[in-house]
């Protein structure tokens, strides 16, 4: 399951596990103009951890859901 916001400078989207007994915490990606942001809570270490993409990051990472292995550049649009 997931949900979709959209506040005044970001979309926040909020995925929860559902799955088998072993579930994970949620995760929310908040997409920004210049980046996009990946928390989620660790209970190992009782903190919210993050990781900030550039949209270049976020692309490459879209795309490469789609391909096989390999080693891979996009080229930029002209």
């Amino acid at each position: 399951m997931f949900t979709i916001e959209h506040d005044f400078d970001a979309t926040v989207i909020t995925l929860v596990d559902e799955g088998s007994p072993h579930l994970e915490e949620d995760v929310t990606i908040q997409s920004f103009e210049e980046c996009v942001t990946i928390e989620q809570f660790d209970p190992r270490r009782d903190e919210v951890v993050k990781i900030v993409m550039s949209m270049a990051q976020v692309r490459e990472l879209a795309a490469a859901l789609n391909l096989p292995e390999g080693v891979y550049r996009l080229s930029q649009k002209r």
